[in-house]
């Protein structure tokens, strides 16, 4: 099919029939990296730390909602145009149905419900540019050809700006950045960001070097991993050879379950040690006596907030996108004794417990589940294939290492935030590459 699924489960050929098969092929792959450059890039690269938004004011980007609707009527147009509508028509039963309905549903009881739903069409919008990242290119050669020259192009221009301009990709010692100063944060607002978006492009050139693609793959492992050092994220740099290291091993050994099995104990061990520290004074004594922080910067308020407006509205939550900055939190009085100013954060800094706000305890564990469980069991019928499994490790990885950033940041369906759309990008990879055949060149 595309993505190195070139052909679906009846052996039908993905591109369209009659069409010039060299410049349709080419067209196809560049629109592939091309979409990859934008999700990574953004359309405000360089932009700086956003402004605040005033309580009750929008939260909504105007060049974002342009770009990504603009952005998605072309993929659609060229996936209608250049893929087989059996690869397409996969979509009609995919998990991501439950995930949507969830948020919809959940609009209908948010703060502002029709805002609510206008964030969800532009994360509908961008889910279309990812889809056709993957679904357009005829064969797994071509889309990692597209995926080397997409990455190494944004790794170049920020490499460029670190050099030329630094002060547009590292924190400044002035203002609320001065306790970040000197860490690199690329084409990004800040570093928490950044490091888990250029681990993310490191893993992509494993994955090219995998593919054969040896210089470009070592370029782009060689300058994502320098980035992610100079990044100040201790976190994301435990975090990113752990994935990675457990994937690898996985394949090496060739015990692909036992592998998904060390993940889940690491999930819950990292769930304790972060979040678990506000529900267990236990855990919080242990992990003061293994880490010098064991605030996480202050996110132990916010967790310690979040989960007790959870117990509020266990069932239904407050609806998709409608908590923080929303008057349920910034007309509450300012609490001193407290790290951070709840009213005036745009997030929980935990995917989960922004879950369960938006959708209720319920809603967030089948939204997770499809999220998070779904992808794994992918996998395992992807990496069956030997053909599939390079691109099956990759995808894997991403998921593995986002359910951990998950711990500390929040990105379920967060419109056209970077990192959400390279985590949906892997799980629509994993999806494909479990239902669909892999062309090779």
């Amino acid at each position: 099919m595309t993505v190195g699924i070139g052909e679906t489960g009846n052996g039908v050929v993905a591109g369209a029939a009659g069409a010039p098969v060299d410049s349709a092929r080419l067209a196809a792959a560049l629109l592939s990296g091309f979409g990859l450059f934008i999700i990574v890039l953004t359309f405000q690269p360089f932009a700086g730390v956003p402004d605040t938004p005033e309580p009750g004011g929008s939260t909504g980007n105007l060049v974002n909602q342009i770009g990504y609707v603009s952005l998605a009527m072309v993929y659609l147009a060229a996936m209608l145009r250049l893929c087989e509508r059996a690869v397409l028509a996969q979509l009609g039963t995919s998990s991501w149905i439950i995930v949507f309905m969830v948020a919809a549903l959940s609009s209908g009881w948010a703060q502002e419900p029709d805002a609510s739903l206008r964030g969800l069409l532009l994360t509908g919008f961008a889910m279309v540019v990812v889809v056709g990242i993957l679904v357009l290119p005829r064969s797994e050669r071509d889309f990692a050809g597209a995926v080397a020259t997409a990455t190494l192009a944004v790794l170049l221009l920020v490499y460029a700006a670190l050099l030329l301009a630094p002060q547009l990709a590292i924190h400044g010692s002035e203002g609320v950045e001065g306790g970040h100063a000197g860490d690199w944060r690329g084409h990004l607002t800040h570093k928490n960001l950044a490091a888990p978006m250029f681990s993310i492009l490191t893993m992509f050139g494993i994955y090219c070097w995998r593919m054969g693609l040896r210089l470009r793959g070592l370029a782009i492992i060689g300058l994502g991993t320098l980035f992610v050092l100079n990044s100040g994220s201790k976190t994301t740099m435990g975090f990113l050879p752990v994935a990675v290291g457990l994937v690898l091993l996985g394949r090496t050994i060739g015990r692909p379950r036992l592998i998904l099995i060390a993940h889940g104990a690491l999930v819950l061990l990292i769930a304790a040690l972060t979040v678990g520290t506000v529900l267990s004074p236990t855990l919080r004594s242990l992990v003061t006596g293994l880490i010098s922080d064991p605030t996480f910067t202050g996110r132990d308020d916010i967790w310690r907030f979040a989960s007790a407006r959870i117990a509020d509205r266990p069932w239904l939550g407050y609806g998709y996108l409608s908590f923080w900055q929303t008057p349920v939190v910034t007309t509450l009085e300012e609490n001193f004794e407290a790290n951070w100013d709840v009213r005036g954060i745009g997030s929980g800094h935990n995917s989960y417990l922004d879950a369960m706000l938006m959708f209720g305890i319920p809603g967030a564990v089948l939204v997770i589940f499809c999220l998070m469980i779904l992808p794994l069991r992918n996998y395992l019928r992807a990496e069956r294939d030997p053909a599939r499994r390079r691109l099956a490790d990759l995808f894997l990885m991403i998921v593995i290492f986002m359910t951990y950033v998950g711990m500390l940041e929040s990105f379920f369906l967060n419109r056209a935030d970077p990192l959400w759309l390279l985590f949906a990008l892997a799980l629509f990879g994993l999806e494909f590459a479990s239902r669909l055949r892999t062309r090779g060149v």
